[in-house]
């Protein structure tokens, strides 16, 4: 079984040599057998083909997934746990290496191994997954390592293009037509926008963590729907603010926000291995109160986001592979426009409790690669409590002014939930 990447997972796999990986980590509280967790591992490679696929070039030098027979098995890497933060070191250590992806698949597993307690990672090529595929994955690891007969089912995976947008609209001539003009023009434009003769040195990587507990996470989401407005909206709003505060007139006021093509594209499935995602920028208005400030921006995710078309946006391009190296070039070398990318995957709908062990907590995804402006925010939420992972590079936005975004983004949003409860 093989396929060729699309041209946004050409885009995230890059020539090889840089790393983009994300990171899922979580914690266990139980003893387990080595034996156990390889055969839980070898369970989701048994489902998942693409989990189990190698990278290989074509005589253009295309990348596609192929999947070896027999299965290479997902490497494990097990040291031993000496406190609570190891999971963030080894984060780091895992951003930083390169996946031989030629040799093994574009998945691995680290192990902090301790007596009664395990943390453990899912690390992975951005290319290969999203959150959401990742998160069906790691529910499926749990289900196995806690019973090993347990059946999850055997995924029946995308295998190109026409594999998401339907054939009515994949092979209508003028929307072929319309997203080919679309992609020369975009080609055309990208090639001669001015950029910096070599990419910015983005110096030292950085994780900083920290979570809400139970009673501060719900009144966090009780506050937000008060005011009619999504949590997403909420925590971007929060997050211009103490950017703002923070950098001054350095700030951008925009931040990304990645967009879930699962609500839109029926046909990829919450169990697929699928990395393509959509994306809207918000701005704040300075001019207004921070409440009011909420409604307009909701009002605004509302209007952009019922503008997303997943479809033309696909066909757009995989018209355009050829325009790659001008594109990877304008996001590596390009001046940055916008203060951070945020991503909020919600409540993690995974079970707290197995009968051989427990799941402690699961924290928010981290990742980072080389593809400009590395500054990201992800949130999640498990057992009612919201996890924040804030990565960046000194490039472009030095450790202090991080930790001062953090500080400042928590201090406003407990006054202002102090203020709503006061009401």
């Amino acid at each position: 079984m093989k396929r060729r990447l699309l041209f946004g997972e050409r885009m995230l796999l890059g020539d090889g040599t840089e790393p983009f990986n994300a990171i899922i980590p979580f914690r266990l509280k139980g003893d387990f057998r080595e034996e156990d967790v390889r055969h839980a591992l070898y369970q989701i490679q048994a489902k998942h083909p693409w989990l189990r696929a190698l990278i290989t070039h074509d005589e253009k030098k295309v990348p596609w997934f192929e999947v070896p027979d027999p299965i290479v098995p997902i490497p494990v890497r097990t040291v031993v746990r000496k406190g609570e933060n190891d999971w963030q070191e080894e984060s780091i250590k895992e951003w930083q290496t390169v996946f031989k992806y030629d040799q093994f698949p574009l998945i691995r597993f680290v192990w902090i191994k301790g007596e009664g307690v395990s943390d453990m990672l899912f690390v992975f090529h951005h290319c290969l997954s999203d959150g959401g595929s990742a998160m069906a994955f790691l529910d499926e690891f749990l289900k196995v390592l806690d019973n090993p007969l347990a059946d999850i089912g055997t995924e029946n995976p995308i295998l190109g293009i026409e594999d998401v947008v339907p054939s009515a609209i994949l092979l209508n001539r003028r929307q072929r037509l319309k997203a080919k003009f679309i992609g020369r023009v975009a080609a055309t434009a990208i090639k001669y926008i001015p950029v910096n003769k070599k990419a910015i040195d983005r110096k030292n990587d950085y994780f900083i963590h920290w979570k809400f507990d139970r009673e501060t996470s719900s009144q966090l989401i009780s506050y937000c729907k008060a005011m009619k407005v999504t949590v997403n909206t909420f925590l971007s709003a929060s997050l211009l603010k103490a950017f703002k505060k923070v950098k001054g007139p350095a700030a951008f006021n925009k931040v990304s926000c990645p967009v879930d093509i699962r609500r839109f594209a029926s046909q990829i499935k919450e169990d697929h291995i699928f990395a393509f995602g959509l994306m809207i920028t918000l701005s704040s208005n300075e001019k207004v109160s921070f409440e009011d400030n909420l409604t307009l921006m909701q009002e605004d995710v509302e209007r952009k986001t019922s503008k997303l078309n997943p479809y033309m946006v696909m066909m757009v391009m995989e018209s355009g592979h050829d325009a790659l190296k001008n594109f990877t070039r304008l996001l590596k070398q390009g001046r940055s426009t916008n203060d951070c990318m945020f991503s909020n995957l919600g409540r993690i709908q995974i079970p707290e409790n197995y009968k051989e062990f427990s799941v402690e907590t699961i924290f928010s995804p981290s990742v980072i690669g080389p593809l400009g402006n590395t500054t990201t925010m992800v949130t999640s939420t498990y057992r009612g409590e919201m996890d924040f992972s804030f990565m960046g590079s000194e490039g472009y936005l030095p450790y202090t002014e991080a930790l001062a975004i953090r500080d400042e983004m928590i201090k406003s949003i407990q006054l202002k939930l102090e203020y709503a409860e006061v009401l």
